[in-house]
């Protein structure tokens, strides 16, 4: 009897505390972007992580790399899957060019075209640099929908030989986790979510509209900030 007691005890505590966690979490304080944020270290499996600023910590990666070497994730990085235990303790295992990205000392990087790129400026409409390599007889399409619940899709046959190395200009829809190329096209589409300024900026000529797209962006930006789980 006594111990029916106290197992009944254990699961009324497991029971409120997992109560107490979901509360929680419908809760949780949400704080505008700014420079100052600081992203929680880690590796993104998905966009809907960095959504949630929710990745998984190094100490649930299963490595041989040094956890206090200061290029951890360069080298994690370099292999080919990562082994890691998931929410229930479950070991899993995920291609390393599947993962979104990483954060290291409160600073985005994403994964695109074979490596992990520095996110530049963070907002609605976020914007980086990227080495893309040009493949002989095709090009290698490096960006895809990175969002968590949208299919990718990319080459999976290359050529041995590659033409050309090239720095690219990428931007990044922080609603869908789209990553698109830095053109004037592609910011008309993202900019019709302020009609206002999706109005003012295809009024412009053509010309115009490629001196400004950065002033744009920074506008948008301002006028639709972004909103992420505040970091304790």
């Amino acid at each position: 009897m006594r111990k029916f007691m106290v197992h009944c005890i254990a699961m009324m505590l497991v029971s409120i505390a997992l109560c107490e966690a979901q509360e929680s979490d419908s809760v949780r304080r949400m704080v505008k972007y700014t420079p100052d944020y600081q992203f929680r270290e880690g590796i993104y499996l998905n966009f809907e992580q960095v959504r949630n600023n929710n990745p998984l910590p190094k100490s649930r990666i299963l490595t041989s790399v040094d956890y206090s070497d200061r290029d951890f994730f360069q080298k994690l990085l370099a292999e080919e899957t990562i082994q890691y235990f998931d929410d229930f303790g479950m070991r899993k295992e995920v291609e390393t060019e599947d993962i979104w990205g990483y954060s290291k000392n409160g600073v985005l990087y994403i994964g695109l075209g074979g490596g992990f790129h520095r996110i530049t400026v963070i907002g609605s409409i976020c914007h980086f640099l990227a080495s893309i390599i040009s493949y002989e007889g095709q090009y290698y399409d490096p960006y895809y929908n990175r969002y968590a619940f949208y299919d990718y899709y990319y080459y999976n046959r290359r050529p041995d030989n590659y033409t050309k190395t090239e720095v690219r200009q990428f931007l990044l829809d922080f609603e869908t986790g789209e990553v698109v190329d830095y053109d004037v096209t592609n910011l008309e589409v993202i900019l019709m979510k302020d009609p206002e300024l999706h109005d003012e900026y295809t009024a412009l000529r053509h010309r115009k509209k490629k001196q400004q797209k950065f002033l744009f962006i920074r506008r948008f930006n301002e006028r639709n900030p972004v909103y992420l789980p505040a970091v304790d």
